[in-house]
């Protein structure tokens, strides 16, 4: 097989629905409540009228729910944006609309972009839209980083590789853990012995088995259990 079909496979498969929204969420460390809302909108009242949210990200599929890699690191990219700095999700989709139409980028979340002086400009923008002080976009860019950080991009600049967060507060931690579409059909893995972090939780002497060092073992079990 040629590389361009290899890329072209890979790329198609990154698309492809692969996660249930509980399933998505666990892996992201985040409230299933909140994935579905990023990804499937919401009904909110207003004023006695009945309106919905619209979601920031397009699902893979929606009947029956399910997301595909993309998806997960658009989550993972909106995480950094919105639960660490909790603001107002109107104004996150105004500057990801000003990236699409000023800055030309589609879906920027899942962008490399957004190491660039794009992702600078998005962060003003959005930074001048919830009206954060001065120093607000640099503190928004700390963030960022860390989220983007713990993912890998192909040639194109696409992602093709998620080393997700171990528990909910930590960032500075271990990249032993990786979801990548092409490895256990796109499961939390141990990157270096491709076994799932489900089965080494199943067996825990899986250790002595397949010679994997105790501190790997221990990042997949705090990675099981902190859902």
């Amino acid at each position: 097989m040629a590389a361009k079909e290899r890329t072209l496979n890979l790329r198609d498969l990154r698309e492809q629905p692969a996660y249930l929204l509980a399933e998505a969420a666990r892996y992201l460390r985040l409230p299933s409540a909140t994935l579905r809302a990023w990804t499937f909108g919401r009904g909110y009242p207003t004023a006695g009228v009945g309106r919905q949210f619209r979601p920031l990200i397009h699902p893979s599929r929606r009947q029956p729910p399910a997301l595909s890699f993309w998806n997960l690191i658009e989550a993972h990219v909106l995480r950094a944006l919105r639960t660490e700095h909790g603001v107002p999700l109107k104004e996150l989709r105004q500057a990801l609309e000003y990236a699409e139409h000023k800055l030309g980028i589609e879906r920027l979340l899942l962008r490399q972009d957004l190491r660039s002086k794009a992702g600078q400009i998005f962060l003003e923008r959005y930074g001048a839209l919830i009206n954060l002080s001065a120093s607000g976009p640099l503190a928004m860019r700390q963030v960022l980083d860390q989220h983007l950080n713990r993912v890998t991009w192909d040639q194109a600049k696409f992602p093709v590789r998620l080393h997700p967060f171990i528990s909910v507060d930590s960032v500075a931690e271990s990249r032993a853990i990786a979801i990548d579409p092409g490895i256990a059909f796109g499961r939390p893995v141990l990157i270096d012995s491709g076994i799932s972090t489900a089965a080494i939780v199943a067996r825990i002497d899986v250790a002595t088995d397949y010679g994997m060092s105790l501190a790997d073992v221990t990042s997949a079990i705090l990675y099981e259990r902190a859902a």
